[in-house]
């Protein structure tokens, strides 16, 4: 199996667990608020969807995408709230059926993508493999919103490993969006995975370290906790600060929880 279809099959899993917390809820189950301000439920999935569309139609029709992204960049800081709550007046019915079949065509479209070829997107062109890390990490991150709002804990899995290892990678582009200079020096990542493994990146010797369990890494990064809430330990002054802004999904500097 690719790197790619096993990317995929992870993303496919993470959707199914938000399948299961929303598909039995009624109207008001639907109507839940949430912790991002202004979103219920329905909100969450719509833009689930929504994502999901644009996603499809960048690994398919580029150019179609590329009249989306026109659009979005008139209202740049708002364009995503828009079509959340557009989509979301639709019938609960029609949301949920959109979503699974945006989200299974999504999948085979990656798949499908030739190796090399790069995807236009709202930030930078990417890869199939970094498109599915992206989505993986959204559904996992607006699934963990539904659960908080449901009051369900699901528990966390290995597929937590691609969504810290994105958090990594875009190190430097939180420090960008927040109008600073990236440190010089590669941080030292240290996470204890759900099985009681250690993943790590970074060199060794790295005197700028993050330590602590991957589910709060990747609560830290997606900015669903605060960092004082989470078993995060930041060692040195780069590492400290850069907790307090890190994020791995596109946009301007998020708002926290």
């Amino acid at each position: 199996m690719s790197i790619v279809a096993e990317l995929v099959a992870d993303l496919s899993a993470e959707t199914d667990v938000v399948d299961r917390m929303v598909s039995g809820l009624d109207e008001n189950g639907w109507n839940t608020p949430t912790p991002a301000d202004g979103w219920a439920i329905r909100e969450q999935v719509a833009h689930l969807s929504w994502t999901d569309a644009q996603a499809f139609a960048a690994a398919t029709d580029p150019a179609e995408f590329e009249s989306t992204l026109k659009v979005a960049w008139q209202n740049p800081t708002g364009f995503v709230d828009v079509a959340a709550r557009e989509e979301a007046q639709k019938p609960v019915s029609q949301v949920l059926d959109e979503w699974r079949q945006r989200r299974r065509a999504l999948a085979d479209a990656l798949v499908a993508v030739p190796a090399g070829q790069k995807l236009p997107w709202f930030g930078p062109p990417m890869s199939a493999a970094s498109m599915a890390t992206a989505r993986l990490m959204e559904v996992w991150a607006h699934g963990l919103d539904i659960a908080d709002a449901l009051g369900v804990v699901n528990q966390p899995t290995s597929r937590l490993k691609s969504i810290a290892h994105l958090g990594v990678r875009t190190r430097d582009f939180a420090y960008q969006v927040n109008d600073q200079t990236p440190p010089a020096e590669d941080f030292r990542v240290e996470l204890q995975a759900p099985d009681g493994s250690t993943w790590t990146w970074g060199p060794e010797d790295a005197t700028q370290r993050i330590t602590g369990p991957a589910l709060d890494f990747c609560q830290l990064i997606t900015q669903r906790r605060r960092p004082g809430d989470l078993d995060i330990v930041a060692t040195g002054d780069d590492a400290r600060h850069w907790v307090t802004i890190a994020q791995c999904f596109a946009g301007p500097p998020g708002g926290g929880r």
